[in-house]
């Protein structure tokens, strides 16, 4: 098995849920922001037409349906014969553009929610996909679907699933037994100390760990690829009101993604960098790690590559092949970008930008946020700081150049919509102080005791 470093293109769903099924980053398709359940369909970003002149620079609207016509890796795969199956969560627009007309047989529960639906723990509010019993979890009934699947194919033909758990997206729920289980755990001097997250990972593990064992009794874990990560950080701005052993209740974010600085929704390593882990037992060694950095959109290639297929053609791919990264060897890469045009109001927010993350050093470009709305910079050097608390810019101007022009190279090779100073800039209402303030949701650091 190799535990990677970092593997999304977002610090959000949708953007990484995307660059693994096209193998292009946000910053090619467009598609920026988690917004495919809303009712506006657009397949091209534009600029917002009413900037607020309070913010520095003009923000991108976001693409909000993955483009059917794009060379999804279920089309790929379909089309080599393969039989393909989606479970779970897709968030990337609803019919006309659900898993199933992205190459995917079956779709499950074919919602294009950006949770489940309503609740983990039945009753739900799924359209025609009910519980079974009552306050089945949806974990569970995922599991039940897929295992069915596989046991319905013909093992002698190859297959692909995407396993996409709602797990542990919001709402945050869970089975009550396991609740109660983890309020006798907790430990409130660890940053990780709510009961209800900590029962939404089990229920999360014990899908995969039921997926896992079905693979073995089918006896084809030899000839699988198994490839497990995560679409962005840590949520760590809700609040969920958990319970103590002695019956008083209190309010905690879900996680901490500790000693890494921010989270989800934030340019910060707390928001993109996710453990990743890979098992191919005909060629990964069991137990075995890489500190090579990667990203969501290797994954395309890579998986094609493994398949001894082709790559489509007259189709960007963003990503590369690391099928060396999982024989023990080192790949070289110029950097990998990480895109941002939004800013939502959560702890350690930053104004619109984009980073390159090279060898150990990472720059964010902050889109005309300096004097005279030129771009501001951030620079840190991620070996020596990996908390980000220490901006270097000051003291290797170089080196910003140097990854700047990284950043500018990549966004022109892109086509992208590049953001520009807003026209309706009012100093007078820009605030400065509140960048990287949480505005609404949770605020404590801390658990705050509520009776």
């Amino acid at each position: 098995m190799v535990t990677a470093k970092e593997a999304t293109k977002s610090q959000l769903c949708s953007p990484t849920r995307a660059s693994i099924l096209t193998g292009q980053t946000p910053l090619r398709t467009g598609i920026t922001a988690p917004t495919a359940h809303l009712g506006q369909v657009k397949l091209k970003p534009s600029l917002e037409k009413n900037p607020n002149p309070a913010n520095k620079a003009v923000i991108l609207e976001s693409v909000t349906r993955l483009d059917n016509g794009l060379p999804t890796l279920a089309k790929q795969f379909k089309k080599a014969g393969y039989a393909t199956a989606h479970f779970g969560k897709w968030h990337l627009g609803a019919a006309p553009y659900s898993p199933l007309q992205h190459g995917f047989d079956i779709d499950i529960p074919h919602f294009a929610g950006p949770g489940p639906a309503g609740s983990f723990v039945a009753p739900w509010k799924y359209q025609n996909f009910n519980e079974k019993y009552a306050e089945e979890h949806i974990e569970d009934r995922m599991a039940d679907e897929a295992i069915t699947w596989l046991r319905s194919l013909d093992m002698s033909k190859p297959f692909f699933m995407n396993y996409w758990q709602f797990s542990v997206h919001a709402p945050f729920d869970a089975k009550e037994s396991l609740k109660k289980y983890y309020r006798t755990k907790v430990d409130l001097t660890d940053p990780q100390h709510s009961s209800t997250y900590a029962a939404m990972v089990h229920s999360l593990d014990q899908a995969v760990g039921r997926l896992l064992d079905e693979i073995d009794r089918l006896g084809i874990a030899e000839n699988t690829i198994i490839v497990f990560t995560s679409d962005n950080g840590g949520n760590m701005y809700n609040g969920i009101a958990d319970i103590l052993p002695c019956g008083k209740k209190y309010i905690t974010p879900p996680t901490s993604n500790r000693p890494l600085r921010g989270g989800k929704a934030t340019m910060f390593e707390g928001g993109i960098r996710v453990p990743t882990i890979i098992s191919y037992p005909s060629m990964t060694i069991p137990g075995t790690t890489s500190d090579q950095i990667i990203q969501s959109t290797d994954f395309y290639p890579t998986l094609l590559n493994l398949a001894r297929l082709p790559m489509p053609k007259n189709h960007v791919i963003d990503g590369l092949d690391i099928t060396a990264t999982l024989k023990g060897e080192a790949i070289e890469r110029d950097g990998i970008i990480t895109y941002f045009p939004h800013q939502p109001r959560v702890p350690d927010w930053l104004p619109p930008a984009i980073s390159i993350h090279a060898g150990n050093w990472k720059l964010i470009r902050l889109f005309h946020q300096g004097e005279n709305l030129n771009h501001d910079y951030l620079l840190y050097n991620l070996e020596w700081d990996i908390g980000q608390h220490n901006n270097l810019a000051e003291m290797y101007p170089e080196k910003i150049t140097e990854l700047d022009k990284l950043i500018e190279d990549k966004i022109k090779v892109s086509n992208s919509i590049l953001l520009i100073p807003n026209p309706k800039f009012d100093q007078t209402k820009y605030a400065r102080e509140r960048i990287g303030i949480q505005q609404g949701g949770y605020k404590g650091v801390n658990k705050i005791e509520i009776n």
